[in-house]
């Protein structure tokens, strides 16, 4: 009896990365260097992801943080390997950012209100969306080369 073999190719192991971090600023530091550390491991590009993290983190460590509760950090790389989804979640659901294309440039002399138009000029989409209260995430995708 003859009996044919087929060899299915081990498919790409899911590429996912979470982590909770203090809402401090040495945290949000870690965070930057930990999506470096990631993206890196992946053979994806970090440098474009790295800077959206380290202000969605500052971000979370600033506007986002309640005494006692963490933020975290996800990476993820989605549809089939042509996205990385990038999400900071944090517990201020109460204070919600503007949202894409809303924002306005600081004042010339403000030492902040930057970050997310940076993110906005970084990130092929961005948005925030409410998660179960009192949580709130704000999440940015890259698209990446074939």
């Amino acid at each position: 009896m003859n009996q044919e073999i087929t060899r299915t190719e081990p498919s790409a192991p899911p590429r996912h990365f979470s982590v909770l971090l203090s809402p401090t600023r040495r945290s949000a530091r870690l965070a930057r260097l930990l999506t470096a550390a990631q993206l890196t491991s992946w053979g994806l590009p970090s440098e474009t992801a790295s800077q959206i993290v380290a202000e969605l983190a500052a971000n979370a460590t600033v506007h986002g943080r309640v005494p006692g509760r963490d933020f975290r950090l996800e990476l993820a790389v989605v549809d089939d390997g042509t996205r990385l989804r990038i999400a900071v979640t944090d517990t201020r659901g109460d204070l919600l950012p503007p949202g894409p294309g809303t924002r306005r440039a600081p004042a010339a002399d403000s030492e902040s209100g930057r970050g997310l138009l940076i993110v906005e000029a970084l990130a092929d989409r961005w948005g925030v969306a409410l998660d179960p209260v009192p949580r709130k995430t704000v999440w940015a995708e890259l698209d990446l080369a074939p």
